[in-house]
C-alpha cells in the first residue's frame, strides 16, 4: 500500500516521534508506514485521517491503482 504520511507530516513540521505520540504507537510504527513496509489497522488509518483532517483514501492507496 503506498501513503502519503511523511508529506503530511512534514507539512506540519512534525518528526516522526510527535506523529507517533499523537497516534499512540511507537516511533518504529511510523517508520514502518511511512516505508511501506507495514499496513495500518483500520481504526489506526482513522485515526491518522482524523488526525491530519482527510479522509483515508487521501492518506492510502492500494498497490497497482
Amino acid at each position: 500500500m503506498q501513503n502519503t504520511l511523511s508529506a503530511l507530516r512534514q507539512d506540519r513540521g512534525w518528526p516522526q516521534q510527535r506523529l507517533a505520540d499523537e497516534l499512540g504507537v511507537s516511533r518504529q510504527t511510523i517508520i514502518s508506514i511511512e516505508r511501506g513496509r507495514f499496513d495500518p489497522s483500520l481504526p489506526l488509518a482513522f485515526r491518522i485521517a482524523r488526525l491530519f483532517e482527510t479522509t483515508i483514501e487521501s492518506v492510502f492507496e492500494p498497490d497497482g491503482e
